[in-house]
């Protein structure tokens, strides 16, 4: 068996990734959840699918001691996304399978406030959550549909590149770090001159990167992108700690000035099996939201998303319960996942 069967096996049993390592079978995450398959092979077999993964310059780069990311597309058509690391002197690898194509707005069930983020002409969108939990997917069609949409110029920065795609209203250029570019933040510098409309970057990793992201929407550019964050509080507060304590002011009145929105996402399995449902939590860029912003009161953020249903926000707790309320997940599920537990359980009882 190669390493495109196991990813053909991976893909028939909804796998969303695949789990390489020494001293276990073949592992995958289905659901959410980790399974061990029967799937057994010798360390030195292993070893060969990976290396089979990868390019001459990555393959060298992992003999010598790196780790890589990269992508990889089988002779059928499956994408992937390839994490390959050493652990304990040996190489082991996550795989990320993606969707062979790129979901709608209506196919991955996103709210509405979604689609009116994606209308925005200029400023920082950022869609963040956990590993995951599905937050290049989303961006991705936040991408598609701008693409379906706008005759516009469409730039990505992608570590690896994910989603390839289709040229149509818009022109879309896609970087690859390490392959096109060296870094998020030389990418976007370099942006600058080539006439963007939007610009995705992949992740903002560091102070350069979420620096540059945030001149280029004040520069009058869409810029999308995402954070390891829970919660447009905590992504609020991210940002500005970042920055050293002598410009974090200004980095407020900046951030404040181009945040349009801030979407939160977390992966549940659905209460009747089958797959999972993302819950949200969304925050648009009112004009409340952007003065506590610069003001420095984050904290009082939650109670703004909390009243301004109008203007599409609503809190991951209050989404949670909504999604128990309909029967399309368990309480316990939502529970587990709740921002305030307490609150939750009164949110229930509300719906």
């Amino acid at each position: 068996m190669q390493i495109n069967d196991i990813l053909i096996t991976a893909k028939d049993r909804r796998a969303s990734d695949v789990h390489i390592t020494a001293d276990r079978n073949i592992m995958l995450r289905i659901d959410g959840q980790l399974v061990e398959t029967e799937l057994a092979f010798s360390y030195d077999e292993k070893q060969s699918m990976i290396l089979s993964l990868l390019s001459e310059k990555h393959s060298k780069k992992v003999q010598s001691g790196g780790d890589v990311d990269t992508s990889y597309e089988t002779h059928t058509g499956i994408r992937c996304r390839v994490n390959v690391f050493h652990q304990q002197k040996r190489i082991a690898a996550a795989i990320r399978l993606l969707n062979e194509k790129i979901p709608t707005f209506d196919e991955l069930h996103l709210p509405e406030a979604l689609r009116n983020l994606a209308n925005e002409p200029r400023g920082l969108i950022l869609v963040t959550g956990p590993t995951g939990s599905g937050k290049s997917t989303t961006l991705a069609a936040m991408v598609d549909y701008i693409n379906d949409t706008r005759a516009c110029h469409i730039l990505t920065v992608e570590d690896p590149i994910e989603y390839v795609y289709k040229q149509k209203k818009s022109l879309i250029h896609q970087r690859s770090v390490g392959e096109d570019v060296d870094s998020f933040s030389l990418a976007l510098r370099s942006a600058m001159r080539e006439d963007p409309d939007v610009i995705l970057v992949g992740e903002m990793r560091d102070f350069e990167t979420i620096s540059a992201a945030i001149t280029a929407a004040e520069t009058g550019h869409l810029v999308l992108s995402t954070l390891h964050t829970t919660g447009a509080a905590m992504t609020v507060d991210r940002i500005i700690d970042v920055f050293p304590p002598h410009s974090q002011h200004q980095i407020r009145t900046q951030l404040a000035g181009v945040l349009k929105g801030v979407v939160t996402q977390t992966l549940l399995p659905r209460a009747r099996g089958e797959g999972r449902v993302a819950a949200f939590e969304i925050m648009t860029g009112t004009d409340a939201v952007s003065n506590l912003i610069r003001e420095g009161k984050g904290h009082q953020l939650n109670s703004v998303i909390q009243t301004g249903t109008r203007q599409g926000m609503i809190l991951l707790d209050d989404y949670l319960a909504n999604l128990v309320r309909t029967g399309t997940i368990t309480r316990d599920a939502a529970v587990e996942k709740a921002g305030n537990k307490t609150e939750l359980i009164a949110a229930i009882g509300r719906v």
